[in-house]
């Protein structure tokens, strides 16, 4: 049964000063909608957590994410409007490894349990720039560390949901054998590489589980999506890395412009291997409308592009 909505006064509270601090207005109603839909909220921080939450679940939870399609999240700010709808949530799913700097002040917000879904992954660091020495956020770019997310999903709905927690339990299992055949396609198709080729060049440093999983060497032009990217040193370095180890083939995600690793293309001679799918799921009718989709997406193109082979 869901909780009994709560953190009313709370979020009476810290509205108005939302509206202030972000100059809006007039959008302080809850989103969640009327209508006789009693299942649990369960409320996530991005699309790909809201997509993986939504195959565990079933239908026994109702599955939202905070941020929409293609938004860019690592410094997504929230609304009013996001406010209140997480004041109605019964839990609150976020990814952790300090992937959403703006999380933290906004669960005070509200008074809703949230549970951090990459809770047993061990994380890598990044290495260069203002971020050096933090984890590496991007943790669900390995089917391997998402196994590990839909485990502490599958934790955390029995929890809000026990009359349900078999069904978890099945909805897991089945989603992990996927995630799992995934992984060992991946590793499969990049088994006849040369070693100096198995290296994966892309504009930000979001793959670094992916690679790590994946038996290939990470080189990227910036370390973190921000406001001001690519430095010349930045581009001088990956274009030294794809000459050095002869790579075949160079990448970027599809939340940035492609124009610096356009310039690593025309220094090197390599391909440019195609756009990359990290942050966000896309609509429905675009080519990866769902995690699975991202990720197979994601590894038949990287193989693909560094074997020379075609899909």
């Amino acid at each position: 049964m869901p909780r009994t909505r709560r953190a009313v006064a709370a979020v009476r509270l810290a509205l108005p000063l939302v509206l202030v601090a972000g100059g809006m207005s007039g959008c302080a109603a809850s989103a969640q909608g009327s209508g006789s839909d009693d299942r649990p909220v369960v409320l996530t921080t991005f699309t790909v957590l809201a997509d993986v939450a939504q195959n565990v679940a079933g239908d026994h939870l109702r599955v939202e994410s905070i941020t929409k399609v293609g938004a860019e999240i690592h410094g997504y700010e929230p609304t009013p409007r996001d406010i209140a709808k997480a004041s109605e949530a019964d839990l609150i799913l976020d990814n952790g490894l300090n992937l959403e700097s703006w999380f933290g002040q906004f669960v005070e917000s509200v008074d809703v349990p949230h549970v951090v879904v990459s809770d047993g992954v061990e994380p890598l660091d990044i290495t260069e720039d203002a971020y050096a020495g933090k984890p590496n956020p991007h943790a669900w770019m390995s089917p391997v560390n998402v196994q590990l997310y839909v485990d502490n999903m599958v934790d955390a709905f029995a929890e809000l949901d026990p009359a349900h927690a078999a069904d978890f339990e099945t909805n897991g299992a089945a989603y992990q054998a996927e995630l799992q055949k995934v992984q060992d396609e991946l590793v499969t198709g990049l088994s006849a590489l040369p070693e100096n080729q198995r290296a994966l060049v892309t504009c930000e440093g979001a793959f670094s589980y992916l690679a790590r999983d994946a038996g290939l060497t990470e080189q990227y032009i910036w370390p973190v999506n921000a406001e001001q990217q690519a430095t010349p040193q930045q581009i001088t370095s990956a274009i030294e890395f794809v000459q050095a180890n002869d790579v075949p083939a160079v990448f970027c995600e599809s939340t940035v412009s492609d124009k610096p690793m356009q310039q690593v293309v025309e220094a090197t001679g390599a391909a440019f291997g195609g756009t990359l799918y990290v942050d966000s799921l896309s609509a429905a009718d675009g080519p990866v409308p769902t995690y699975l989709d991202l990720i197979r997406y994601d590894a038949t193109t990287i193989v693909d592009a560094l074997t020379g082979s075609e899909s």
